[in-house]
């Protein structure tokens, strides 16, 4: 499960923010506005670490560091003091009240995360907790159904591993929509249901590896079955499927996830745990309008910014139906990473050999393309 920061500030504002922010870096987050009801949701919560202001009407951050640290419950929380109170006798005040960190606002965010990051990796190796490797986790996305990003994550999974030979995982997890068990004639598409079938803490890092499908061509795979119905599923299992992220990261080296478009259930949350996002757009003004704005909205998450952001263009159409990729840049206002050509034949002979695209025609242009995505991908990550 994600790491649980409890943050108390009787400033709501604050609260918005450094929740939202932490919150796109993965973390779990709780609030409270006042410290009585701090001390309350850090025993009842036990959180992995504590924000915590000092000035506050009814109960000072001060005190509530000292009540923190006499019960044996929460003795052992790491504490960041965060506040506007910069003397050096507040700092002082707040080291001898059991703070471990002290930081002043205002702050600059990138400081904050850091801080809060140093202080769990302390608190891990002062407990003997297993620090678990962490993934890349690379997230593919669409505006709209429909774009390939499917095949695109399994085929990009796959060209990965050839070059590398790294631990690399493809997931899907969309309940209800998967593909890839059909396609490569897997018998069992049940691995994401049952784990979104669990409760939240059950959902452990053995249970996720203990539903991944090692294939023939050396990926795992967690697939998801193709039952309609099952969709709904996901709108009551975020934290599961949280948990499942989560853990995903600490089993191998690349994870790539299949997202599929923003009405994912959770979709918010999905894209946090992502490194980096691969958007898949059409050749076409509609579908290119669809997908700058949502390029607005990753941005927001920092894809484009902070996080890498990669545009693949999906071409399906003859080439005098659409735009170049001049004019495909300039709607963007971003340059194409990529283009991949259509393949009917490859495709249609591929789902009858029950083999990935680029199994099919190692050769052939479309596989050339994909190969030549994972290649910069292997080029960056393997430096």
């Amino acid at each position: 499960m994600a790491e649980k920061i409890l943050i108390v500030d009787d400033d709501l504002e604050t609260l918005r923010l450094v929740g939202l922010m932490l919150q796109r870096q993965g973390y779990q987050i709780i609030s409270a506005k006042n410290g009585k009801e701090g001390m309350v949701l850090a025993v009842k919560e036990h959180p992995d670490l504590i924000v915590l202001d000092i000035m506050m009407p009814d109960v000072d951050g001060y005190q509530v560091a000292r009540d923190i640290r006499a019960n044996p419950e929460t003795a052992d929380i790491p504490i960041l003091m965060f506040t506007a109170k910069s003397q050096v006798d507040d700092k002082v005040s707040g080291y001898e009240a059991g703070a471990d960190d002290y930081l002043t606002k205002p702050v600059h965010p990138a400081e904050l995360i850091a801080h809060i990051k140093a202080l769990l990796s302390r608190t891990r190796a002062r407990t003997g907790q297993q620090v678990q490797k962490s993934a890349t986790m690379i997230g593919l996305l669409a505006a709209k159904g429909g774009m390939g990003t499917s095949t695109l994550t399994l085929n990009l999974a796959l060209a990965y591993f050839q070059r590398t030979r790294k631990e690399v995982i493809a997931a899907e997890i969309r309940a209800g929509q998967g593909t890839w068990a059909g396609e490569l004639n897997f018998p069992n598409a049940e691995g994401l249901n049952n784990l979104l079938n669990m409760r939240s803490g059950e959902v452990t890092r053995a249970a996720v590896e203990k539903e991944l499908v090692r294939t023939t061509f050396g990926i795992r795979l967690l697939l998801a079955n193709h039952r309609i119905k099952d969709f709904v599923l996901l709108q009551s299992a975020v934290p599961q499927l949280e948990a499942i992220l989560h853990h995903l990261s600490t089993l191998g080296d690349v994870v790539f996830v299949d997202i599929g478009n923003p009405f994912l259930p959770g979709f918010e949350k999905v894209i946090t745990f992502c490194d980096e996002m691969i958007l898949i757009a059409e050749p076409q003004p509609f579908s290119l309008k669809r997908s700058n704005q949502l390029m607005d909205e990753l941005a927001e998450y920092g894809f484009g910014k902070s996080k890498i952001l990669n545009v693949v263009i999906v071409n399906r159409v003859r080439a005098d139906l659409q735009l170049s990729a001049l004019q495909i840049q300039e709607m963007l206002g971003k340059p194409i990473t990529l283009v991949i050509p259509p393949a009917p034949e490859q495709s249609y002979h591929a789902a009858l050999r029950n083999v990935p695209l680029i199994q099919l025609q190692p050769d052939g242009i479309l596989s050339q393309q994909i190969n030549r995505l994972a290649s910069l991908y292997a080029d960056r990550l393997n430096k």
